[in-house]
């Protein structure tokens, strides 16, 4: 015996997406979910849609629902530190999501994979992952779609656990640092949030994603009204 383990043959139906792409604060989260295929049609029968058009609470309750059918769900979680220090080194958002959805593949090693396309060019974003999965040769099917949370029930299940698992990991980071509400940059209460920690003169936490245009639109207000 050489020691080696022999990798787990290819099996069943995974869809993955992610959820907090745009926030100014806080993570990205990607989830794979994989299902045996007698069991993908059950999730339509659960009321598994596009995450988009439910409440929280409804997804909510859904998640424990998901993973109680699913064979397998593997969460990523990519911090704004993470996203920052990657731009740094010449990193941006979808070269990290290709990076995380590849890693998920990897770990559910699925027959067939379905994916929410973060490249405006899906057909790219497809290739690239499966190039960077190490799947690419082996008998694995990749499709990647834009709004592919809205066309197959087994993306939107990730999409479900992704949003609630974020959602889980915002409030958490309230209870550390204040309520920044969403994070997202139409949501006023982060706007503020991040715009009365620089007014004091505080560092921005390490929840903020420093590299971000609306972060730095904040900023540059700030130093206008100085100025002025």
């Amino acid at each position: 015996m050489n020691g080696t383990t022999k990798p787990r043959p290819l099996y069943g139906v995974a869809g993955i997406d992610e959820a907090g792409r745009g926030p100014m604060i806080g993570p990205m989260v990607v989830c794979g979910v994989l299902l045996a295929p007698t069991s993908v049609g059950r999730l339509s029968s659960m009321g598994v849609r596009d995450s988009k058009t439910m409440t929280p609470s409804r997804r909510s309750s859904l998640a424990p629902l998901i993973k109680s059918v699913a064979d397998r769900v593997v969460v990523k979680v990519i911090s704004a530190s993470r996203i920052d220090e990657a731009k740094v080194h010449g990193t941006n958002l979808n070269e990290l999501e290709v990076m995380a959805f590849a890693e998920v593949v990897r770990s559910l090693r699925p027959k067939v994979v379905y994916m929410d396309a973060a490249d405006v060019d899906a057909a790219r974003f497809r290739d690239r992952v499966r190039q960077a999965s190490g799947l690419g040769d082996t008998a694995c099917s990749f499709i990647a779609e834009h709004k592919a949370d809205s066309k197959y029930a087994i993306v939107a299940a990730a999409s479900i656990v992704a949003k609630v698992e974020r959602d889980r990991l915002i409030k958490v980071l309230h209870e550390e640092y204040g309520d920044f509400g969403s994070g997202y940059p139409a949501d006023p209460k982060s706007v503020e949030f991040i715009r009365a920690v620089l007014s004091e003169g505080r560092d921005l936490p390490p929840i903020v994603r420093r590299s971000w245009a609306s972060v730095q639109r904040v900023l540059d207000e700030l130093e206008q009204g100085r100025l002025v």
